[in-house]
């Protein structure tokens, strides 16, 4: 079929698909053409044009300022806590959600875990500031309860990045599993019905059917999660952050915000989003091609 006859065809799905076609072409593509200025000494009254150039200078200010590689350990090490704690959590809630047989109490289970993702951070780092609150928390009062001292949580180092995760967690591993859930959903029951009949229990039929069909769809998300893996969030690490924990708690995002709009480092700035943008690039590349080794799955 030609194009023009696909065209003709199909042109409601085209339609439909405009508005999203249009945002990704203003706020994802035409933005990109801004990243010129990593390579100059912008200047906002000269504006991209009328600014020097200077080349690599500032990716070379990037790696050789001490304060960046901090941030950038720090970022890597959330990433990887991120990875190997929260990511798995969607799964294995879902799996879990999909044995519950009384169809009303599942609802119930489902709606609060999804609750918390319609939150806002503002509001999820308000709520934690009033439980781990060194004098009036709900945490602290449980501590003291034992004769402990209360601890100031969200002021100490070695707590934060537990907070950045766990919170994270709570937030939105209720939402990560309706991906997973469908999926189950599309699963043959002629399947589990030949696995009760060879005598398989739900343990078995679990590990032998059902992670093994939806294992597609976790290699897609998580290909997606590793793309993403130094794009933490700004909201969720901001609304914790402070000057007793961001040595361990600062991230590339918060810093971008507090040298290029804070201190109005352009330039500088946009080198780091650029560089950050190269190592997902980078990262997503290698797993697709893992992935398509092992599982034959991939993103292209």
């Amino acid at each position: 079929m030609s194009w023009g006859a696909t065209l003709k065809r199909y042109w409601p799905l085209y339609v439909i698909s405009l508005p999203g076609i249009f945002f990704f072409i203003i706020f994802k593509y035409l933005p990109l053409f801004g990243s010129v200025i990593a390579f100059q000494n912008y200047n906002i009254f000269k504006g991209i044009t009328g600014s020097p150039w200077v080349g690599l200078e500032h990716f070379k200010r990037m790696f050789a300022y001490t304060e960046f590689l901090i941030i950038l350990k720090n970022t890597l090490i959330i990433g990887v806590y991120d990875l190997v704690f929260a990511f798995p959590v969607p799964i294995i809630l879902a799996l879990l959600l999909n044995e519950i047989r009384i169809s009303a109490y599942k609802r119930i289970v489902q709606t609060v875990v999804y609750m918390p993702h319609f939150l806002s951070w503002v509001i999820v780092g308000g709520i934690l500031v009033g439980l781990l609150s060194p004098t009036t928390g709900f945490v602290n009062h449980i501590i003291s309860s034992f004769g402990f001292q209360p601890i100031y949580f969200l002021g100490d180092n070695d707590y934060i990045r537990t907070i950045l995760i766990g919170s994270g967690i709570w937030k939105d591993s209720g939402w990560g599993t309706i991906i997973y859930l469908a999926a189950i959903a599309g699963i043959n029951p002629e399947l589990y019905e030949a696995a009760v009949i060879d005598g398989a229990g739900r343990l078995r039929q679990t590990f032998s059917i059902t992670v093994p069909t939806i294992l597609p769809t976790i290699m897609i998300l998580l290909l997606l999660h590793i793309g993403n893996f130094l794009d933490f969030g700004f909201e969720r690490v901001f609304v914790f952050l402070n000057s007793l924990n961001n040595q361990n708690g600062e991230i590339i995002d918060t810093y971008v915000y507090r040298a290029g709009l804070v201190d109005r480092q352009y330039s500088y700035t946009t080198a780091i989003g650029l560089f950050k943008s190269v190592v997902g690039l980078v990262l997503i590349v290698i797993g697709n091609t893992l992935s398509k080794k092992t599982t034959g799955e991939g993103l292209y």
